[in-house]
């Protein structure tokens, strides 16, 4: 039986759900928890997608984002790819961690996006061990987990830089330094019953969550795709962007960098000239690894994958660089 087809664009934003097979846990230490985090920082940076919200459970995973190179499947591929191989080898173990296709709903309205955060960050408080816990119990265990995005956007934690807070934070009105006590009290309002009509409309559909004319839309795009592509899966619907060409990249790049086009000939060290104009070219310009070391002069596609690692572990802990990603991503996205 053929499996329907996802619908993703750029700009969407998606629910996700990552699911242990046969609902075994996917999560058994916190060192597990701190790798998927470590691998899902890094996927969002390369993928350049924001990620709103995520919520760790023992056998389940659930992200909220937008992807605004409409990439869904990609980036999820490498997620889903990487912590399972570290999982297997860490538990000595093999076969498959996951069950199927990671699950995907399309949610295109402030409301609900602000009720499906809602949703996701009380996960923890509606597992059987804590459902018949005294709310104010329940208030602290939520406040206290540390393997979701709560306790930063209520400031009980630090930010974490990988992380998008505004656009849900903005949802709760001026001034912004109200913001996180007035997403606190949203979110705790829910401690005992989350809103019913909110998970009627989540299992309305597996296109979206929203409104009528959100499950309308959705049905149309779904429908234009199997016109428009047969069977094929995982289609990307576009809303007419285009890839940047080559020169338009290079050209953005070094202007950002503030550097000529032979620097990027020169191997040196220290420099971060090489990873940002070989992310630059795969995200924006469309380039595979090895179309991207024919642009940039290097031997091979596996020389531009050192380079994105490169970039990866150095946006860690340099503020500058990621500084200089933002303009470049200001400048193509």
């Amino acid at each position: 039986m053929a499996r329907p087809l996802r619908i993703t664009y750029e700009g969407a934003v998606h629910h996700v759900t990552m699911r242990g097979n046969d609902r075994r846990s996917i999560l058994l230490t916190n060192g597990d928890r701190g790798h998927f985090l470590s691998k899902l920082s890094e996927s969002v940076r390369l993928y350049d997608i924001r990620l709103y919200l995520f919520c760790q459970m023992t056998n389940h995973v659930h992200l909220v984002l937008e992807t605004p190179q409409g990439n869904l499947s990609r980036f999820m591929h490498r997620l889903q790819t990487a912590y399972t191989v570290y999982f297997n080898r860490k538990h000595r173990r093999s076969g498959h961690l996951l069950q199927g296709r990671f699950g995907s709903t399309l949610v295109d309205e402030d409301e609900y996006i602000l009720k499906l955060s809602r949703y996701v960050h009380l996960n923890p408080v509606f597992v059987k061990a804590n459902e018949k816990k005294p709310d104010r119990e329940r208030v602290q265990i939520l406040r206290q987990y540390v393997w979701s995005s709560y306790s930063s956007y209520i400031g009980r934690s630090s930010r974490l830089d990988y992380v998008d807070y505004e656009p849900i934070l903005a949802l709760m009105g001026r001034p912004k330094k109200t913001q996180p006590a007035s997403y606190r009290r949203f979110v705790e309002a829910g401690i005992r019953d989350i809103d019913a009509a909110f998970v009627e409309s989540k299992h309305r559909s597996r296109f979206c969550i929203g409104s009528d004319q959100s499950h309308d839309r959705a049905r149309q795009m779904y429908e234009e795709l199997i016109q428009s592509h047969g069977r094929k899966e995982d289609i990307s619907f576009r809303r007419g962007a285009s890839y940047h060409s080559i020169d338009e990249v290079l050209t953005a790049v070094l202007d950002i960098l503030a550097v000529r086009r032979e620097a990027i000939a020169h191997r040196c060290r220290n420099s971060m000239t090489r990873p940002v104009v070989a992310y630059a070219l795969c995200h924006y310009a469309g380039c595979t690894q090895r179309s991207a070391a024919e642009a940039m002069g290097l031997r091979s596609g596996a020389a531009v994958s050192l380079q994105l690692k490169k970039l990866n572990e150095q946006l860690e802990s340099d503020r500058e660089l990621r500084s200089i990603m933002a303009k470049v991503r200001r400048r193509l996205a």
